[in-house]
Parts: C-alpha cells; sequence; structure tokens
C-alpha cells in the first residue's frame, strides 16, 4: 500500500507529520451502488476519515486521512474486510501512471473461481445433499434442511451484524438472515435453505453483471503493449517496457505491432487501424508528419515514431481515466433512487412487522401464518434491484457510447444529453473542417486552371501560410509539376512574390491586386462572386504587364457529414444554432450551405451571453473544439468537444467525440434517450415485480420461495435490460429516437 501526499506524486513514506495523507486501496468484491453506499457509509464513521470517494467502475477507494486521529491505515482495512470486500494496495495502480501496468490489464477470473461463485456451489452441495438425506431418510428432512441454513447463512448474518454496527442497520444481508432465520424457527427449514440460495445465486448474478460493466475498460487497458522497440541515436534497437517510454524517444513499429506511445511519424508509411481509439472501422493511410495513437494497430509498412506522450497521458489512458471518473459520477436519478430506498427498506420492514402483530393480536389471526407472510414481505423489501436500475444502465450506456467513440464524463451528462432543446455549434473545426481548401479555380486570358494553380503554388512553395499550404496540397494532390521559382518575397499580410519563366509573378488579395493590376469588370464581378459566398479570394497577378492572370478561391469547407448531422437534431426534435467569431458573409454562406441558424462576428464572451439567453428556454448543449469554446462549454448545460480539438476544450466539456463527426451528436442525444428509456424500464421492473409479490404474499398466495425469486428475477430482469444497451447502434437509434420539446 502506498501514501501520496496531495499534489504530490505517489511515494513509498507518509508526507511530513501535521499533513493529511492521500490513501488509495483496491477494493475487491464492489457488485453495485448499495456496495459503495455501505463502505462510505462505515469509513465516514471513522474520526478523521474525510473526502472518501469510491469508484465502482475500477473498484478504487481514496481518502484523505488526518494524522492527528486515532485511526490507523489498519483500522480502514479492517473496517472494510468486516464488511465483507477485500483490500490490496492502490498506490501507483489507482493513480493509473502507467496504462501497461493498469489494474485492469490483469487476467479475467471467472465466476466459478470467485468468492462469490464458490459459495453458491458449496451452498448448493449443501442442497442437493439435504434433498439426497430428505428422499433416502424422511424423519431427517428437518435437521438436514437446518443444517443447510445454519452454515449457509453464517457469512450473511456476519455481514449483517458488521453492517449494522457500521451505519447500515437495513441492508439486504438483515433482512435475509432474519427471514432465513426466522423461516426456520417456525419449521420451514426447506423454504429457509431456499432463500439462501437463491440469495447467493442473486449476488452471483450481480458480481457477473459487474464484470460486463468494467470489461470496456480492461478491454482498452490491454490494448497497449507492454513493451516498444527503442532506437537510440545510433538507429540500434533494443526492447523497452512501454512505461520506460520518454517525450521525443524514438520508437519502431512494425506491421503487425500495436502502436506503443501517442506519436508522430518521422519515417515510414503505412495504414493504420484506429478503431480502439475512434470506433472508425476503416484503416487510415499515414505517412511522415502524421499524429499516431497509442492502441492503433500498424498494418502494413515499418514505421518510425516519435515519443510525443507518456504512457500516464496517452490517449488511451485518458479515454479510460475520463470513463472511470464517469462512471464514478452518480447521475441525478440514482442519487434520488438512493435516497428513496432509504426510506423504502425501513417504510415495508415496518409493514412486516405490522403484517405480523396485528392480525394475530387483534383481528384473530394465526400466528405462524402471518409470521410466515411478514417474513415473505422482508425478502420483498430487498432494494436491490431498484437501486441497481440507473447504475447498470448508465454503466452500459457509457460502454456503448465509449466503443463508437462517444465518450461522456458521467451520469449527470448522460442524462442531460438527451432532454437538450438547443445544441449550439462552433463553425472553425467543428461544423468545418478547421482548415482551407481551394474550392475554385478560374483562369483568364485563356490559360488552363492547372497552369494557374501550378504557378500559384509555385510563388507559395517557401511560405507556411495556411492558404499557401492549401494551395500547394491542392497542387500535389493534382500531381502537376511546379515550375521553378527564384528571388521569392513577401509584402507583409498583402502578398507572395517570385520570378517564374522571367515573369515576375505575385498572388495576393483582392485588395492588393486592384492597386498593383488593372482588373476588368468581369473580373471583378467573379472575384465578389466568390466572396459572397463566403470563400477568401486569392488573385495571380503578372506584375509587370498589371495583368490578372488568374483567382484561386479557397474556404474552410464543412465537413462532409455535418448537413446530415444538423438534418438528424432536427428530425429528433433538437434546434441547431452556429456560433462563429468568422464574418458575417462567410458564416451566412456556411449556414445557407448546411440549413442551420447562426450568429457571426461574435467574441468568446459573446458567445457565452448567447448560451446564457439560451438556456432561459430550456437545456442547451455547446459543441466546440478550441481554447475560445471553453467558457462556452462549461457554461452550457452539457458541453461536447471534437475529439481532435484542444486539450483546454477536452477537459472543458462534459463529453467528446472521438471521430471528429457531427452525426455522432445525434447518435449522442439517442444514446442517452436510449438508456433513460431503460431507466425507466428498469425502475418499472423492479417496483412492479416487487408491488405484484407484495399484493400475493399478504393474500397467502405466495410464499418465501415466491419472494427471495422475486427479489432475484427483478435484480436478473434489470441487469439484462441494461445489458442490452452494450448492442446499441448510434445510426439506426438516432433515425428513430423520438423528436421531444426544450425544457
Amino acid at each position: 500500500m502506498r501514501f501520496h501526499g496531495e499534489g504530490d506524486t505517489p511515494q513509498t513514506l507518509p508526507p511530513a507529520a501535521g499533513t493529511d495523507t492521500s490513501l488509495s486501496m483496491h477494493i475487491e468484491g464492489m457488485d453495485c451502488a448499495s456496495c459503495v453506499a455501505k463502505i462510505e457509509t462505515a469509513l465516514a464513521r471513522l474520526p478523521g476519515v474525510s473526502a472518501i470517494r469510491l469508484n465502482f467502475a475500477n473498484e478504487m477507494l481514496t481518502l484523505t486521512l488526518d494524522p492527528k486521529s486515532e485511526t490507523q491505515v489498519g483500522d480502514i482495512v479492517k473496517t472494510v474486510k468486516s464488511l465483507g470486500f477485500g483490500v490490496s494496495a492502490g498506490g501507483a495502480a489507482a493513480t493509473a501512471a502507467s496504462t501497461a501496468t493498469h489494474p485492469h490489464a490483469v487476467a479475467e477470473t471467472r465466476w466459478w473461481q470467485t468468492h462469490k461463485g464458490r459459495q453458491v456451489i458449496g451452498l448448493g452441495a449443501l442442497m442437493g445433499g439435504a434433498y439426497a438425506i430428505s428422499m433416502l431418510w424422511p424423519a431427517c428432512e428437518m435437521w438436514a434442511f437446518s443444517i443447510a441454513v445454519l452454515i449457509g447463512v453464517v457469512p450473511f448474518v456476519r455481514k449483517a451484524l458488521a453492517l449494522a454496527k457500521s451505519g447500515s442497520p437495513f441492508s439486504i444481508e438483515t433482512l435475509m438472515s432474519v427471514a432465513a432465520l426466522g423461516a426456520l424457527v417456525i419449521g420451514e427449514a426447506e423454504e429457509a435453505a431456499a432463500v439462501v440460495f437463491l440469495f447467493s445465486v442473486g449476488e452471483l448474478l450481480e458480481s457477473v453483471a459487474a464484470g460486463r460493466a468494467r470489461s470496456g475498460i480492461k478491454a482498452l487497458a490491454s490494448l497497449i503493449p507492454k513493451t516498444a522497440i527503442l532506437l537510440d541515436s545510433q538507429g540500434g534497437q533494443s526492447e523497452a517496457p512501454v512505461a520506460s517510454l520518454r517525450v521525443n524517444d524514438n520508437v519502431l513499429i512494425r506491421p503487425g505491432d500495436r502502436v506503443a506511445a501517442d506519436g508522430v511519424i518521422v519515417e515510414g508509411a503505412s495504414s493504420l487501424d484506429e478503431s480502439p481509439i475512434t470506433g472508425e472501422s476503416i484503416p487510415r493511410a499515414k505517412a511522415a508528419g502524421d499524429d499516431i495513437f497509442a492502441g492503433s494497430v500498424n498494418l502494413d509498412g515499418v514505421l518510425r515514431i516519435r515519443v510525443e506522450k507518456t504512457s500516464a497521458d496517452n490517449t488511451i489512458s485518458r479515454i479510460i481515466h475520463l470513463v472511470e471518473e464517469a462512471q464514478a459520477t452518480k447521475a441525478p436519478t440514482a442519487r434520488f433512487i438512493e435516497q428513496f430506498s432509504r426510506y423504502y427498506t425501513p417504510t415495508v420492514m415496518g409493514i412486516a412487522a405490522l403484517i405480523v402483530l396485528v392480525p394475530p393480536l387483534f383481528l384473530g389471526g394465526d400466528w405462524h401464518t402471518w409470521l410466515y407472510r411478514g417474513l415473505a414481505l422482508l425478502l420483498i423489501a430487498c432494494p436491490c434491484a431498484l437501486v441497481l436500475s440507473t447504475p447498470a444502465a448508465i454503466a452500459s450506456g457509457l460502454a456503448a457510447g465509449t466503443r463508437r467513440g462517444l465518450l461522456v464524463k458521467g451520469g449527470n451528462a448522460l442524462e442531460t444529453i438527451g432532454r437538450v432543446g438547443a445544441i449550439a455549434f462552433d463553425k472553425t473545426g467543428t461544423l468545418t473542417e478547421g482548415k482551407p481548401a481551394v474550392t475554385d479555380i478560374v483562369a483568364f486570358e485563356g490559360a488552363s486552371e492547372n497552369d494557374i494553380l501550378a504557378q500559384c503554388a509555385a510563388v507559395e512553395s517557401g511560405s507556411s501560410h495556411p492558404l499557401a499550404l492549401a494551395i500547394m496540397n491542392r497542387a500535389r494532390e493534382a500531381g502537376l509539376a511546379l515550375p521553378a521559382a527564384s528571388n521569392a518575397s513577401a509584402t507583409a499580410g498583402q502578398a507572395a512574390h517570385a520570378e517564374i519563366a522571367g515573369r515576375r509573378l505575385a498572388i495576393g488579395s483582392p485588395v492588393y491586386a486592384a492597386q498593383a493590376a488593372t482588373l476588368a469588370a468581369d473580373q471583378i464581378e467573379r472575384i465578389t462572386a466568390l466572396q459572397t459566398e463566403g470563400k477568401t479570394v486569392s488573385v495571380l497577378l503578372d506584375e509587370q504587364s498589371r495583368q490578372a492572370l488568374g483567382l484561386v478561391a479557397l474556404r474552410d469547407e464543412p465537413r462532409h457529414d455535418a448537413r446530415q448531422g444538423i438534418a438528424a437534431l432536427s428530425t429528433m426534435g433538437v434546434r441547431a444554432i452556429m456560433l462563429t467569431g468568422d464574418n458575417r458573409r462567410t458564416a451566412q454562406a456556411i449556414a445557407s450551405t448546411l440549413g442551420v441558424a447562426y450568429e457571426a462576428e461574435l467574441l468568446p464572451q459573446d458567445k457565452l451571453r448567447l448560451i446564457n439567453d439560451m438556456k432561459n428556454q430550456g437545456k442547451v448543449a455547446m459543441v466546440g473544439d478550441g481554447i475560445n469554446d471553453a467558457p462556452a462549454l462549461a457554461t452550457a448545460d452539457v458541453g461536447i468537444a471534437m475529439g481532435g480539438g484542444t486539450d483546454v476544450a477536452m477537459e472543458t466539456a462534459d463529453a467528446a467525440l472521438m471521430k471528429n463527426r457531427v452525426t455522432d451528436i445525434a447518435h449522442m442525444v439517442a444514446l442517452s434517450r436510449a438508456t433513460m428509456t431503460n431507466i425507466h424500464q428498469n425502475v418499472a421492473f423492479a417496483l412492479g415485480l416487487k408491488g405484484v409479490f407484495l399484493i400475493t404474499t399478504v393474500l397467502g398466495i405466495t410464499g418465501l420461495w415466491m419472494a427471495v425469486l422475486a427479489d432475484t428475477g427483478a435484480t436478473a430482469l434489470v441487469t439484462l435490460n441494461a445489458l442490452r444497451l452494450l448492442r446499441f447502434k448510434g445510426a439506426r437509434a438516432a433515425q428513430h429516437a423520438p423528436a421531444i420539446t426544450a425544457r
């Protein structure tokens, strides 16, 4: 076990006396939200313990311990173990210092190898033995089942007593123990044995379901190889642990290898399968200068990459951290149900007591009959299915989204996204590609478009300006051979100049062209028409003859799926609006292409004001990718960042689109609505089934067997229904998701 001071890196010794100690532990056996509540309640009663945080997803406990208090680390461990949970070291594992050594990357344990699995098998053997004895020696039936009950119920009685001492007197273990022992007292030994066995089966089902909920994180952690081929300055190769890689290290990636670190390709070209990170199934071709993600699979070429991020900070580690944090965050519905269950259980226990006492004392009822019915009602009072209804659905929804590149940071965000009535989009890098591209090439004086493009690219060949790079990229894509350029120079902010084939050429803005050349009326008309479409126009000039040779128009073009994404949101009843700092003419051109409302020429504070105005009319989401979007992302009810955006936007937002697709916004809304529908179904299953059996039990139609089956059945139904979300199909779900009104 390790300690680390607040704000410091993990260390093996406690910090200096007088400072609080931050402690982390790995808790084994947490299977549902009620497990978290039990541990939190118990630890909160220990003096000097504060800032208790339990992450159900990665089974980690973190807390702050006052060194001046009488509570020692051993007391914390003892308390957790007394509740029936295992405790192991946290330390570096808790902080996920290395994905390669992440605690979730361990081999998976089969259900029959777990403590609960062995317990079910043992109780099954006891039940089977008791039935065999009852058939062979009927006179010993009562004793056989009684022994099975007493042996089987001991672990639950111990846990119930520990929970009662630690502040959780109305636990399911208490209800089950009282019901089983009560049934034994009134001579219903066979049914008491069935109660213990079926309850154990129910707990095992919860454990298996919890393992399924964590499988997504385990799969992500296993994507990172444990070792990498490190290249030294002389080109020598050596095998090194991935956790030891540092920024600027050079690593060799062979065909078939998984990429060991986030980095940049220094040498080589290949196709890479990035589906584990982005969810995109089609491999992407990459070459020198392109970014590369840890966990990607190199398909066909040898690559040399320069490490850009350590293993603790790579894309996979960040996704794991965000998903774990998301699953640790309780959704509003989950918090409400937890509060509700605190009153629900003691209320039903009170009703059970009245059922046991009132009929025999005041109505002449039979004590045995009404005690039996009261014990059955205790089992029905178990809140497990109800408490599990929301976190199981939220966990499945988050996992389903992560598999499809929809990274949502918590249950609160997942609930809220489906309720938004309006979504505000930043333009540049969100609805558009974020970089200019050549859209039109116009040749004057009989020249061809390829000639104009080649000459423009030659003049711009020494520039790193985004417009120059866009022109050169278009020429490269067209396979054009560029003429030789010499004596290159630039007029800052106006034009670039070079000599080509004995002529002095320039490429500049229309304002510069109007000063440096004589533009014909039709040429001015063409420039104006292109600018009206929101395009930036560059004019190619012959500076000696003062003639315009041609035009190149550029624009930051809409993403290929932007119009489809906006249309999908409209179908779902969600209004979209584009907020941009760009000029009104460009904004209008893009907005008309996409069919979206817009506000232009906005500063960051203007976006903030508009988001606040929209919030007065209902729930609002904001989608952006830049530093200037961070305030609006934080202010909106839900902030959504494009996966290729800045770190500031990614950290500020509540969700991220790893595929950088606008259509995924509609998929995220659909996932939220599907999750909320699933939660409502789960609550209906849990309460409805218990309501039916409550009535039938009071009327004497059903007894202990059916009562425990009702509880186990409700838990199984809720779990299976929640796991259906793992099959969520984004595009289809978005297409058929019901429309909503802003609220």
